[in-house]
């Protein structure tokens, strides 16, 4: 039996911590996104009440102002 090889080692060992930090990067955007999402209220936006008017082809399904 031949013992393993340091470079081998040395890039498989490069090649897990750059999988982990991939893993560890999409976890932290996934965290930042819903924290932005559950933290954030947009304002109201001016729209048009009823269809066509003021120029506006569409309205809001339903107003939450």
């Amino acid at each position: 039996m031949q013992p393993p090889r340091a470079g081998r080692s040395g890039r498989k060992l490069a090649l897990w911590g750059l999988i982990a930090a991939g893993v560890l990067l999409l976890v932290a955007a996934n965290v930042h996104l819903v924290y932005v999402a559950v933290t954030s209220q947009p304002d109201c936006v001016p729209h048009a009440r009823e269809v066509g008017v003021d120029g506006a082809p569409l309205r809001a399904a339903r107003s939450a102002c």
